[in-house]
């Protein structure tokens, strides 16, 4: 088997047969020639199937190493689509902690079609068993959460739910698959926000869900043709083009975020630091076992909400913008952007205070970006 880095390279891609190009050429055609009704080269409407998203989508289900892979239009297109394999009158369990686009849409969209859904704290494998129910059938695993980054022990979520016959999916955005594998530890699907670190550079949209199983494979394909939800040629060229230098980027943005996070643990203006690097988060040891390190991604929280508005206008290095994964350190308040569709009442529960911010740490010299957060924290005080 092919190492990790070989994989993102060449999986999915081949040669194009017209003209020998290396990189698996952007095919905007909506549709293709056939020698007859239904005689064609594999390839009949792009709704259903085109070139550059095929090469993708067998490229990402690689990385996972999963048998198959669906892009989608965005990452929330994609957790709708693994959605649809739960009826009416079927149940759910869902990260308390999860991506506030989450839980709009099951709170909001998909409870109204008569799925029901709980919102359960899994940190606590005994608490997901405790809130298992005969008609549950997924159990929809975000970790390291958005934005506390609880770590999630996927293995023991996985081995509850399976004993109680519901599926695993998990959102494995924050991680990649370069630093986690959720499949290795019994989840059955795994979703991502492509946007994010599979792209990297912040230049377009896309999520992707990825499985094993032929049958629930077969569902996702239905749904998503028939929806039509699909990443564009050229959104899944960006993507494809993004998964070529994943290992690299992930590496330097694990190593900013561990030395942003050591900085911000020791600064005198910083109340708290969330990130599962630091001896002091509470899975830090289980991040240590299922993970392969611990990402770019770090929250930390000032303490109020205008010290956090003085932080954020200070800066000169990160942006002040939604989403992460970027090659570009890009800074956040969950409170008021990320989360703010989640109830004020949650968000107090789960710790996303008015003082929080959410920082992913970009591939730039982490001296510069610690440079900068430090100035903007001194004039906060």
């Amino acid at each position: 088997m092919a190492g990790f880095s070989t994989t993102a390279v060449h999986a999915g891609v081949e040669p194009d047969p017209a003209t020998g190009a290396v990189m698996t050429p952007v095919y905007l055609t909506s549709t293709y020639a056939q020698e007859a009704p239904n005689v064609h080269k594999g390839f009949d409407y792009s709704r259903t199937i085109n070139p550059t998203r095929l090469a993708l989508e067998r490229n990402l289900a690689a990385l996972e190493g999963g048998r198959f892979g669906y892009a989608f239009a965005s990452g929330m297109a994609a957790i709708d689509a693994a959605f649809r394999l739960v009826k009416a009158g079927e149940h759910v369990i869902v990260s308390d902690s999860t991506y506030g686009g989450t839980y709009r849409l099951c709170s909001r969209i998909l409870s109204d079609y008569g799925i029901e859904f709980s919102f359960v704290d899994m940190s606590d494998a005994a608490k997901v068993k405790a809130a298992l129910r005969p008609n549950t059938r997924m159990v929809f695993v975000e970790t390291p959460t958005n934005p506390i980054l609880v770590i999630i022990d996927l293995r023991a979520v996985s081995d509850a739910a399976h004993d109680a016959g519901a599926r695993v999916v998990c959102d494995n955005t924050f991680a990649s698959p370069y630093l986690q594998r959720p499949f290795e530890f019994g989840v059955d699907i795994v979703v991502h926000s492509t946007t994010k670190y599979l792209n990297g550079h912040s230049d377009g949209l896309g999520g992707a869900v990825i499985l094993n199983d032929e049958k629930d494979a077969e569902r996702i394909a239905f749904v998503q043709n028939s929806a039509g939800a699909i990443l564009s040629p050229f959104d899944s060229w960006l993507v494809l083009r993004g998964t070529k230098t994943l290992a690299l980027r992930m590496r330097q943005h694990d190593e900013g975020g561990r030395a942003v996070a050591a900085f911000l643990a020791e600064h005198p203006q910083v109340e708290k630091v969330h990130y599962p690097g630091l001896p002091s988060h509470p899975q830090h040891e289980l991040a240590k076992r299922q993970q392969k390190g611990f990402g770019g991604i770090v929250t930390f929280d000032v303490g109020a909400l205008e010290k956090a508005r003085t932080v954020l206008k200070a800066l000169k290095v990160c942006a002040l913008a939604e989403s992460l994964g970027g090659v570009e350190t890009l800074i956040s308040h969950p409170g008021t952007m990320t989360h703010a569709s989640v109830p004020p009442e949650m968000r107090a529960r789960l710790g996303i205070t008015e003082g929080l911010i959410r920082i992913s740490v970009g591939v730039e010299d982490p001296e510069d970006i610690i440079a900068d957060l430090d100035q903007a924290l001194r004039r906060a005080a």
